[in-house]
């Protein structure tokens, strides 16, 4: 079930890094170099095949930058707020 912007704006306020953008929870993370950054992309994509929940992302070397909307859903739900707490959890 879709979330309302006041919804997501109470979760994110408890949680470093994201934010609501477009439509979507969004974050950016910077790492040492590409192999870092797609060594946690790796681990995420792992997580997002068992929750069969995947990121919308860009990696340029050692910047990653993800996007989570529920596309069937037209919106967040809390899929992706379960999703943003594991890539926290697996980047730290």
């Amino acid at each position: 079930m879709k979330l309302t912007e006041e919804q997501i704006n109470n979760r994110l306020a408890k949680m470093e890094g994201w934010e609501y953008i477009d439509g979507a929870l969004h974050a950016s993370f910077e790492f040492e170099n590409f192999k870092e950054a797609f060594t946690s992309m790796t681990r995420i994509a792992f997580e997002a095949e068992r929750l069969n929940h995947h990121p919308e992302w860009t990696n340029v070397y050692d910047k990653l930058e993800i996007f989570l909307s529920t596309h069937d859903a037209d919106g967040v739900t809390e899929k992706d707020f379960e999703m943003a707490g594991i890539i926290d959890e697996l980047i730290g």
